[in-house]
C-alpha cells in the first residue's frame, strides 16, 4: 500500500528537498503533495486523502501550530499524524505542539532515513513507536 504525504513549508526549496528525500527513503510513497502554508494545507486536507503530514512551524498566513490546532478541531483531520520539520526548537512552541498531539520533531535538514522511520512508525502497524525515540 502506498501512502499520500503532505509537505507543508513556505520554502519551495525545503518542500522539494523533503519530497526528494522521501523518494530516496524507500518508503512506500504514492503521492507527495505540497502546500506553502497551513491554510493551503487545510484546503488540501479537505479534498485529498492524506496519510501523514510533514510541516514546518514558521509560515505566513497560518503557521504550523495554528494548522495542527485546526486539524485537531476537525473530526475528519484530527487523526492524521503530523511530524514537524523545523529549525526552531523553542520549548514553548514544542510544548504547544505536543499539547495538540504532535509526537515527532525533526531538525532541518532531514535525511531520507529519518523520514522513512517516521513514515514506517506512523503508517505501518508492525513498527513500534519506540522506533521514534532516537529522532527526538
Amino acid at each position: 500500500m502506498s501512502y499520500n504525504i503532505l509537505i507543508v513549508d513556505d520554502s519551495t526549496t525545503a518542500r522539494l528537498f523533503i519530497s526528494k528525500a522521501l523518494q530516496l527513503s524507500g518508503a512506500d510513497i504514492g503521492r507527495a503533495i505540497q502546500a506553502k502554508n497551513g491554510l493551503e494545507a487545510l484546503e488540501i486536507l479537505r479534498k485529498e486523502w492524506i496519510d501523514l503530514v510533514f510541516a514546518d512551524i514558521n509560515m505566513p498566513e497560518m503557521n504550523g501550530i495554528e494548522m495542527v490546532r485546526s486539524m485537531r478541531d476537525d473530526g475528519l483531520m484530527k487523526t492524521i499524524p503530523v511530524a514537524i520539520i523545523s529549525t526552531e526548537r523553542s520549548e514553548t512552541r514544542i510544548s504547544e505542539l505536543k499539547a495538540a498531539g504532535v509526537r515527532v520533531f525533526l531538525n532541518k535538514p532531514v535525511t531520507p532515513e529519518m523520514l522513512k522511520r517516521v513514515v514506517d512508525t506512523f503508517l505501518r502497524p508492525d513498527v513500534s513507536p519506540e522506533h521514534l525515540k532516537e529522532l527526538g
